[in-house]
């Protein structure tokens, strides 16, 4: 990490042209930095006189040149994003008056910003803890609405105040344990082993729901994988064109057209999905199709959903082998929606009648069975309605606490293990000083999530991927 004590500055809008770019300086000499560039429009006015939180208008001048007319806003410590005395000055949108502004900056003794710096002084100095750093990184990149709800209910504080409310009963906790032991001669109890037991097990509880909640999360960040497998010319690539609005993949009537995987993502009422065309699945004697038939098993693997494609007039004993498949290769927590194509071809009370799910002993409850016709597009709303039931709206909805984040999912995971140990222990009756020692790998591991406990390492690998400017 850089000094603290330097002034930093950086285009804190997207680079390239546009209407307003937006120039942000933070640290203890913004102001006066920015009052050696700005000449205000009233004459007489001093940027270190005026009240925080106030806009002025002037131009930015080097010398007797002048850059731009600007707007400067002005936030005073310690009631700005980063703690710190903030500027930002908003000029007209060429890069090379970015670059002007800029370059008067660093030469007045403000120096460029790295990726991150912003946020990373905001954690530093108290402004927010380190998950909620990380929330505006996910806010910046979210894709979806729904990517957008979860991060900003992060940046607000949803997730921190969970885990500030665990470490806080885990803390009143183990400082009586540890009291306990200063007087193991007298042998007295202040930790009541029944209240510890219970808390145990609610913590237990929740450090479960948040783990189990990476899977939606991760999904709801990244897009959530649909792989859309099944037999060749099932109609697979049709499917993909008509959900994407576009030919994305090439449609023909010879087997094996697709030979390699295709991936799109679409919105579906604020729910990215990343739809993959997988090659169709046959015995073949052709080596690249052979490959991309294993790369369609692959796929299978990582999707969070399986569109199994099936031809209408199929027969029977086909559809039942793709079923029974596919049902073979996937796990507890992979949806499979049984997509029923070409229906325009065939009688519909046949259809309904022949693909009712209680047909199929392969198939459980959670299963799925949407007839459409992918060519004429048929029922594709009833297709993306069974997509939508796959993801745990009310949770979004609900506000619920939602973990998205790689780094907090393996610490929760470490923290469920060791608040596992404490349980076992209370049940078994250990000493104090084990329990202690358990209970501060719980605390140990929450806190880095929140930043309580941290490195330079953790730190400067977390805000590296931030852009530069925020």
């Amino acid at each position: 990490m850089q000094s603290q004590k330097d002034t930093i500055c950086a285009i804190s809008t997207a680079q390239g042209m546009g209407a307003i770019a937006v120039i942000r300086l933070s640290g203890q000499e913004s102001i006066a930095i920015s009052e050696k560039l700005f000449v205000p429009a009233k004459e007489g006015k001093q940027l270190a006189n005026e009240k925080a939180n106030t806009i002025h208008f002037g131009s930015i001048s080097d010398g007797d040149k002048d850059i731009d007319e600007v707007l400067i806003s002005i936030f005073k410590a310690p009631h700005s994003f980063t703690g710190e005395e903030v500027v930002e000055i908003a000029c007209h949108g060429a890069p090379y008056i970015q670059q002007q502004i800029l370059q008067l900056l660093t030469k007045h003794g403000a120096r460029l910003a790295a990726a991150g710096e912003f946020t990373q002084r905001a954690f530093l100095n108290g402004k927010m803890d380190l998950s909620q750093a990380e929330a505006v990184a996910d806010l910046i990149a979210s894709r979806s609405e729904a990517a957008r709800r979860v991060a900003l209910q992060q940046m607000r504080g949803g997730f921190s105040n969970e885990l500030i409310n665990l470490r806080t009963q885990l803390l009143n906790f183990i400082s009586l344990i540890e009291l306990e032991l200063d007087f193991s001669e007298e042998d007295v109890e202040f930790a009541n082993r029944d209240e510890l037991t219970k808390l145990v097990d609610e913590i237990q509880a929740l450090l479960k729901k948040l783990t189990n909640s990476f899977s939606l999360g991760n999904a709801i960040k990244n897009g959530i994988p649909v792989a859309i497998v099944g037999h060749t010319n099932a109609g697979k690539s049709t499917l993909l064109n008509t959900l994407l609005q576009e030919d994305k993949a090439i449609v023909s009537d010879i087997h094996g057209t697709t030979r390699d995987v295709i991936e799109d993502t679409i919105n579906i009422e604020g729910i990215s999905f990343r739809f993959i065309d997988t090659a169709g699945i046959r015995a073949t004697k052709d080596e690249i199709e052979t490959l991309g038939i294993e790369r369609t098993y692959d796929k299978i693997s990582k999707a969070t959903i399986v569109l199994l494609m099936l031809d209408v007039n199929d027969p029977d004993k086909k559809i039942h082998e793709a079923i029974s498949d596919i049902k073979k290769r996937l796990n507890d927590y992979q949806q499979l929606i049984v997509v029923i194509n070409k229906t325009d071809l065939a009688d519909a009370s046949i259809i309904k009648q022949r693909f009712a799910i209680d047909s199929f002993h392969e198939l459980s409850s959670t299963d799925t069975i949407v007839p459409i016709s992918a060519k004429q597009q048929l029922n594709i709303d009833v297709l993306t309605n069974a997509l939508l039931k796959t993801v745990n709206l009310s949770a979004i909805d609900n506000d619920e606490v939602i973990v998205t984040n790689v780094r907090h999912y393996e610490a929760l995971q470490k923290s469920y293990e060791a608040i596992l140990r404490v349980s076992e222990g209370l049940s078994n009756g250990i000493s104090g000083d084990f329990l202690a020692q358990d209970i501060r790998e719980v605390l140990h591991f929450l806190g880095e999530i929140t930043g309580h406990i941290n490195t330079d390492e953790v730190l400067g690998n977390i805000f590296k991927n931030f852009c530069i400017g925020k």
